[in-house]
């Protein structure tokens, strides 16, 4: 089965870092991804910019609306994600706590499924 791991940081986080710790931090998880790689695991990853630069669309009444970040309301964002393939929830949940975010930040765990399918719901 295919799940993602989500990693879900304060707002604001990576500006507490200096360049060095950035840069570490950025590394410390790209090895966790060229790991899983090498097991046959990983099938993307990748880190997003901050919530900033984002954009949120949505339609109301047949009209498009776009509200650009960042996003007062907002005190979390995703910034990347781990799209595993071949393992199990268990694995996943294994992996999640591996991951070097889970020392700064939130590490969600959602399996891939068609938004119908609430098989997996628990």
């Amino acid at each position: 089965m295919s799940y993602m791991l989500l990693i879900v940081e304060p707002v604001g986080q990576r500006a507490t870092r200096t360049e060095a710790q950035g840069r570490e931090a950025y590394a410390s998880m790209r090895r966790f991804g060229e790991s899983l790689a090498a097991q046959g695991k990983l099938k993307a990853m990748e880190s997003l910019s901050s919530h900033a630069t984002a954009v949120r669309v949505s339609q109301a009444a047949g009209q498009f609306e776009l509200l650009d970040g960042p996003f007062a309301e907002a005190k979390e964002m995703v910034g990347g994600f781990f799209l595993l393939q071949n393992v199990s929830r268990e694995e996943a949940i294994e992996l999640a706590r591996a991951c070097p975010a889970s020392q700064w930040c939130t590490v969600e765990v959602r399996a891939l499924a068609p938004c119908f399918d609430d098989s997996h719901a628990t």
